[in-house]
């Protein structure tokens, strides 16, 4: 795969994502590579591809995702804002919608819901991390290092640096802030 097929934006939003899963940077080929061994890395790789080219490779792009989409249960439609540094962990059961916007340096665990009925879904702020079996309803606002804990369901906005748990959630500590996120993606790394 050469440079040249890709934007230099999706390249970068790749590599932000291979840089939360292995910690350093690499070349296109060994990211493609890499798709290979970790099928949660191969989703975001696949899917940024799929969200911003206009070309053979993303029809290419399309059916790969599609598959990984059938056999994970993962569904993030390309249309969804995501900025650097997606990191979905456990990646299985996944759904969100469209109209969602999610920042920079985020966490997905497993069997994660962000929707919504009405309008729009959920905005998430950046260096957030959503444990697994989240539910995140409607639109709402998630601030900034926040964790959310397992099995939570978030119906209301979220403040900055709050850690938040329950059904429905509910803020249980400012302590320590995006403790879960590791191997955060700035831009100065590219």
């Amino acid at each position: 795969m050469c440079r040249w097929l890709l934007k230099k934006e999706t390249i970068e939003l790749i590599t932000s994502d291979y840089y939360r899963y292995i910690g350093t940077t690499a070349s296109l080929f060994k990211m493609f590579r890499f798709t290979f061994y970790n099928h949660c890395f191969a989703y975001t790789f696949w899917l940024r591809i799929a969200a911003s080219e206009k070309s053979l490779i993303c029809k290419i792009a399309k059916k790969k995702l599609n598959k990984l989409s059938i056999k994970y249960g993962l569904q993030i439609p390309c249309e969804t804002s995501i900025g650097y540094g997606l990191y979905i962990g456990h990646g299985i059961g996944i759904i969100i919608n469209p109209t969602a916007i999610i920042g920079n340096n985020v966490n997905l665990g497993q069997f994660t819901t962000i929707g919504a009925n009405n309008g729009k879904a959920a905005i998430i702020g950046d260096n957030v991390y959503i444990g697994p079996s989240v539910c995140l309803v409607e639109n709402i606002k998630i601030g900034d290092n926040v964790t959310i804990g397992a099995g939570a369901v978030v119906v209301k906005d979220v403040p900055n640096n709050a850690t938040v748990a329950g059904v429905p959630a509910k803020i249980i500590s400012y302590k320590s802030p995006g403790r879960f996120i590791n191997r955060k993606w700035v831009k100065y790394n590219y």
